[in-house]
C-alpha cells in the first residue's frame, strides 16, 4: 500500500489513467451525440409544424440531461463515497451506454407521436444521472493514485475525455454520413452512431473490470474510516459547504459556460445561424478540436507549477472579452449580404425523394455562387452554405482560439477539486459543484443563447450569457480562490 500523495510505478499510473479516461471519453461521446445531432434529432422526435420551436425543444430535452446532473452527483457521489470508486462509475458506464444505445432504437414522431420526445426526454434522464456520477470518480480515481506534485498534468488527461469525446462523436458522424447519401443518412444512417454505443461501452467495461479500488480508499475503507452519510458531511457541515460554493460560484461556473460556448454554442452559431453545410460545420469543429486538446496537458502540467487558480481566472477573462469580436468575425464570414453574387453561375436543381410515409416528394434547390468561392442553397426554407477553404481556414483557426480558452479553465479543475475535499467525502463533495456548474450553467447556454436570440432578433445577443456568467465567476474566483496545488491528500 502506497503512502498518500506517492505514486504507483509508472506502468501502474498510465494503467489507472487509460481506464478511466477510455470509459469517461466513451461517456461523454454518448452524451454529447444528442447535441452534435441536434438539427436531425428535431426532425425525428419533435412535431413537424414548426421547426424553430422544435430545435428549441431539442435543445430543451438536451439540456434535460444537464440539469438532472447534480442529482447523479449526489446519487452516484454518496454511492462511490461509501462503497468505492471502481464499482460506481462501472455502473455509471452501463447506464449511459444502454441509454444510448436505446435513444437510437425509438421510431420516429411520424411512427409514434408524442411517445417519441417522451421516450427520448427519459433516456436522456438517465444519461445525465449517470454522467452526473461518472466524471467525479474518474478524476477521484486518478487523482488518489498520482504524485501531488503531478496531480495536475496526470488529472488532465481526463479532462481531454470531454473534448476527445465530442470530437469521437464528430468523427462517426462524418464518417457515417459521407459514407451514404444525405436522404439515407436522414433517413436511418444518423440511429447509427447511437447503435455504436454498445460495442464502446462492452470494450470499456472490459478495460475498467480490471482495475483495482483506489489506494487511498481501499486503505481508508480498511481502517473503517470511510464516510456513514457523505451528503451530510459534504453538505451539512459549514465549513465544506463553504467551499462548495467557492468551488461553484467562483470556478466551476464560469468553467462550464466557457467549455460550452467554445465547442457547442461555436458548433450550434456554425450550423443554425450561419447556415453552414453540415459535413463542412462539423469538419471546421473536429480540426479546430484536434489542434486545441494537447493544449489540456499543456495547462494541467503547468497548474501544477503555477498553481491552479491563476490559468482558470485568465482562461475566463480572456474568453469573456474574446467572444464578441470572434463571433462578429465568424458572422462576417458567413453573411452573404457583404459577397458578391456570380449571377451567370445561377442555377436551379430539382430531386426526387421518397418521404418516411412512402411518398414521393419533389424539391427545387437555388444554387448561387459567391466571388469569394462561397456557395449557398436553397431548399424552400432551408439554407446550407459551403464557404471557401479559405474562409474555412478561418473559422477554424476561429474556433481552435475558443479551444484555448477551454482548455485554460478545464485543464486544473479536476486537480483543483480534488484537493480542496478530504477523501473520505471528496467523490460526493467535488461532484455536485462540477456538475451544477457545467450541467446547469453550461448545460442550458445552448438554450438560453437561442433563446435570447429568438426574442431579440440579434443573432450575437446569445453571448450575452456566456460573456455575464464568466465575468461574474472571475471576480468571485479573484476574490475566495486559493491553491492548493501539492497539497498531500
Amino acid at each position: 500500500m502506497r503512502k498518500p500523495g506517492s505514486t504507483t510505478s509508472t506502468q501502474n499510473i498510465w494503467q489507472v489513467i487509460l481506464a478511466s479516461s477510455a470509459g469517461t471519453l466513451i461517456e461523454w461521446y454518448d452524451f454529447y451525440i444528442f447535441g452534435s445531432l441536434a438539427a436531425i434529432i428535431a426532425e425525428k422526435f419533435f412535431p413537424p409544424s414548426n421547426p424553430t420551436l422544435a430545435y428549441i425543444a431539442t435543445l430543451a430535452t438536451f439540456a434535460v440531461g444537464f440539469i438532472v446532473r447534480p442529482f447523479g452527483a449526489i446519487v452516484f457521489g454518496r454511492l462511490g463515497d461509501m462503497v468505492g470508486r471502481k464499482y460506481t462509475f462501472l455502473l455509471t458506464l452501463i447506464l449511459m451506454g444502454g441509454s444510448t444505445f436505446a435513444i437510437g432504437l425509438i421510431p420516429s414522431y411520424h411512427t409514434i407521436g408524442i411517445l417519441a420526445p417522451i421516450l427520448v426526454l427519459l433516456l436522456r434522464l438517465v444519461q445525465g444521472l449517470a454522467l452526473g456520477g461518472e466524471y467525479g470518480g474518474a478524476a477521484t480515481y486518478v487523482a488518489e493514485h498520482s504524485p501531488e506534485n503531478r496531480r495536475g498534468y496526470y488529472t488532465s488527461f481526463i479532462q481531454t475525455t470531454a473534448t476527445l469525446g465530442l470530437f469521437v462523436s464528430l468523427g462517426v458522424i462524418l464518417l457515417t454520413r459521407m459514407s451514404m447519401t444525405p436522404e439515407d443518412f436522414s433517413s436511418y444512417g444518423w440511429r447509427i452512431p447511437f447503435l455504436l454505443s454498445i460495442l464502446l461501452v462492452i470494450m470499456s467495461y472490459y478495460i475498467r473490470i480490471r482495475l483495482k479500488e483506489s489506494p487511498l480508499f481501499a486503505q481508508m475503507k480498511k481502517e473503517g474510516k470511510t464516510s456513514t452519510n457523505p451528503i451530510k458531511e459534504s453538505f451539512g457541515n459549514k465549513e465544506n459547504l463553504k467551499l462548495v460554493l467557492i468551488a461553484l460560484f467562483g470556478a466551476t461556473m464560469g468553467q462550464g459556460v466557457v467549455w460550452y460556448t467554445g465547442q457547442f454554442y461555436a458548433l450550434s452559431f456554425l450550423q443554425k445561424t450561419m447556415n453552414i453545410e453540415f459535413v463542412q460545420s462539423n469538419t471546421i469543429i473536429a480540426i479546430a478540436l484536434l489542434m486545441g486538446t494537447p493544449f489540456f496537458i499543456y495547462f494541467g502540467g503547468l497548474s501544477d507549477r503555477i498553481g491552479r487558480k491563476k490559468i482558470m481566472l485568465t482562461g475566463m477573462l480572456l474568453a469573456a472579452l474574446a467572444y464578441y469580436p470572434i463571433y462578429s468575425a465568424m458572422d462576417n464570414i458567413g453573411n452573404i449580404s457583404r459577397k458578391t453574387e456570380e449571377t451567370s453561375l445561377f442555377r436551379i436543381e430539382g430531386h426526387t425523394n421518397k418521404a418516411e410515409n412512402g411518398e414521393f416528394i419533389t424539391t427545387t434547390t437555388r444554387i448561387h455562387s459567391y466571388s469569394d468561392g462561397s456557395v449557398l442553397k436553397e431548399t424552400g426554407d432551408k439554407k446550407e452554405l459551403t464557404v471557401s477553404r479559405m474562409n474555412s481556414v478561418w473559422l477554424v483557426l476561429l474556433i481552435f482560439v475558443q479551444v484555448l480558452f477551454v482548455t485554460m479553465v478545464y485543464a486544473p479543475i479536476a486537480a483543483f477539486l480534488v484537493e480542496l475535499f478530504p477523501t473520505r467525502i471528496r467523490y460526493t463533495s467535488m461532484s455536485l459543484p462540477y456538475h451544477i456548474g457545467n450541467g446547469i450553467f453550461g448545460g442550458l447556454l445552448p438554450t438560453i443563447s437561442t433563446i435570447l436570440v429568438a426574442n431579440t432578433g440579434n443573432h450575437l445577443a446569445g453571448l450575452i450569457y456566456p460573456i455575464g456568467i464568466a465575468l461574474v465567476c472571475f471576480v468571485i474566483g479573484l476574490i475566495y480562490l486559493k491553491d492548493k496545488k501539492n497539497e498531500v491528500l
